[in-house]
């Protein structure tokens, strides 16, 4: 008999993010498969998890949660206790941080390994939180996973983990929300974003210096400054401490516009990335990915850099360039002069997107927890 499963949801943020979509897209699939789930969440999201895994038990955690602090520190007695009640048969841990008794098997999804391949795109507390998280989190879990081989390879590398402990379940992307749009579609958030019909570059993601936005406004600005109609930047998404950001964006000519909206409504966004020239995302580095695979699904023209798991989720169905500013204006002033290579890449983005489904990555997941039960 397969384990009940305990997946702590506690550290969703109320804006979902890519952690949300994470867990979201997860626990449907494995509802999908009929495993017995348990879900522990903030008060807030208890409907829309009940609404979601309907036959999971689903509990909510004190209100405390909200604050990250105390959710970290209830996870070191609260969650071992939940599991206790739940029955649960393993423990799903699914952002980086494990309770140190969990007092049964524990699988923690570890989605980034640049923490410590890269300490300078982050605060120097927020950096050892993590450094520290991860580093706890492989020697504790009975299993590691994490979303791509170069995610893998890169806790090897640098925290000397054992790859036989680490099982590698690639993301996958609902494809019914992030879809080719309509063209009447692509215009209402044309209209919406007050384009008036111009064509635009598209950025969505976190302000964190790893997303390299600075880079991208100034390659735009190299690559479209003479332009007689250029097109305009958009700039969506929010939370991060990028604070070179305001000066990149001050630096830009006059008659160029850069339009920032913040967070864009789930519903806007296959229409946004789908009716955008090029969604562009040159990141120092990701563990997965995930604005590349939505970018992708919603036949996107992307371009994208070689860092890390990029190529793995990309592979030859987007372009790429070097995260410095004069790469990314080659890049860019190449894929907008040439509208036959934008579509060709489009098409091509959509059906390798077609491969990452969050049923296969159940399937990983599901694999992970039966070997943490039974000790393979």
């Amino acid at each position: 008999m397969a384990p009940r499963v305990l997946v702590d949801a506690t550290a969703v943020p109320a804006d979902r993010g890519g952690l949300g979509r994470y867990v979201d897209g997860l626990l449907a699939a494995l509802a999908a498969k009929d495993v017995d789930l348990a879900v522990v969440c903030q008060r807030v999201d208890v409907e829309r998890y009940g609404r979601l895994v309907p036959a999971a038990q689903i509990v909510a955690g004190p209100a405390s949660l909200t604050n990250r602090t105390a959710r970290i520190a209830w996870e070191q007695t609260g969650l071992p206790l939940i599991a206790e009640h739940v029955g649960a048969g393993v423990i799903h841990a699914p952002n980086y941080s494990v309770p140190m008794r969990p007092g049964r098997p524990v699988v923690t999804t570890i989605h980034d390994a640049t923490f410590f391949s890269e300490p300078d795109l982050y605060p120097p507390t927020r950096g050892a939180f993590y450094r520290a998280a991860i580093r706890s989190a492989v020697k504790r879990s009975t299993r590691c996973i994490v979303p791509s081989k170069a995610t893998r390879d890169e806790l090897v590398r640098l925290v000397d983990a054992d790859p036989i402990n680490i099982d590698v379940a690639y993301h996958g992307v609902d494809h019914d929300v992030f879809r080719p749009p309509t063209e009447a579609e692509a215009g209402r958030i044309s209209a919406r974003l007050g384009l008036r019909g111009q064509e635009y570059i598209a950025f969505l993601g976190a302000f964190e210096p790893r997303k390299n936005v600075p880079s991208l406004v100034r390659g735009w600005v190299r690559a479209v400054a003479d332009d007689p109609t250029p097109p305009a930047l958009v700039i969506a998404g929010g939370a991060g401490w990028d604070d070179e950001i305001e000066a990149a964006v001050s630096e830009v000519p006059t008659h160029l516009r850069v339009i920032r909206p913040g967070y864009l409504r789930m519903a806007d966004l296959s229409a946004f990335l789908g009716g955008a020239l090029v969604v562009a995302y040159p990141s120092h580095g990701e563990g997965f990915g995930l604005p590349v695979l939505e970018a992708m699904a919603c036949g996107a023209a992307v371009l994208t850099t070689h860092r890390l798991s990029l190529p793995e989720v990309g592979g030859d169905a987007v372009a790429y360039t070097e995260p410095d500013s004069a790469s990314i204006s080659a890049a860019l002033s190449g894929l907008l002069a040439d509208p036959d290579r934008r579509e060709a890449l489009g098409t091509a983005a959509h059906a390798r997107s077609l491969e990452f489904t969050w049923e296969h990555s159940a399937l990983a997941h599901m694999s992970a927890y039966s070997r943490a039960v039974s000790g393979d």
